[in-house]
């Protein structure tokens, strides 16, 4: 497992970001549970927390808020990162780190030293940071390459397109 010396727009002191490759088969279950279940078509996001190679929790960014309201931030336009807590639809409960956290929970699994791992991210917002810290979640991996494929600003980016393969 790789880790990359990559200017992210968060990361809290001590901890850094792993990295797999897209055979992964932790993260080709975010992908496909991404694209099963996000309800963000912009930025379709997924989190599959493992404890001792078994996964303990699935999750999917997403809210129907957007549907029926313009999103908050957007029409603010308020940076990628900032203000999710101002837009229902961008709230971090919507997020899937906090969705897959919440789920092992529900299925009455510890989450303390369980890795997770994110399809669709480049970095993890402060927020998302502060639900893996407190959750005692050990380890943060991302797909090969995602500060490229899944970051808006890069013009070698895959967004709207993570699921063509």
């Amino acid at each position: 497992m790789e880790t990359k010396n990559i200017k992210y727009p968060y990361l809290p002191e001590g901890r850094t970001i792993l990295y797999v490759p897209e055979n992964n088969i932790f993260i080709q279950s975010a992908k496909n549970y991404a694209s099963k279940n996000s309800l963000d078509s912009a930025m379709p996001t997924g989190s599959v927390l493992v404890f001792g190679g078994v996964v303990v929790g699935l999750g999917a960014n997403g809210s129907d808020y957007h549907k029926t309201h313009e999103c908050e931030r957007v029409k603010n336009k308020i940076p990628t990162g900032q203000g999710y807590e101002l837009c229902e639809g961008c709230h971090p409960k919507n997020h899937s780190e906090s969705k897959a956290i919440e789920n092992a929970k529900q299925n009455g699994f510890d989450t303390k030293n369980a890795d997770i791992y994110l399809w669709g991210h480049w970095w993890c917002c402060e927020s998302c940071w502060n639900s893996i810290i407190s959750a005692g979640i050990k380890n943060v991996y991302l797909l090969e390459g995602s500060e490229i494929l899944f970051n808006k600003t890069d013009p070698s980016n895959i967004v709207r397109h993570q699921f063509d393969k």
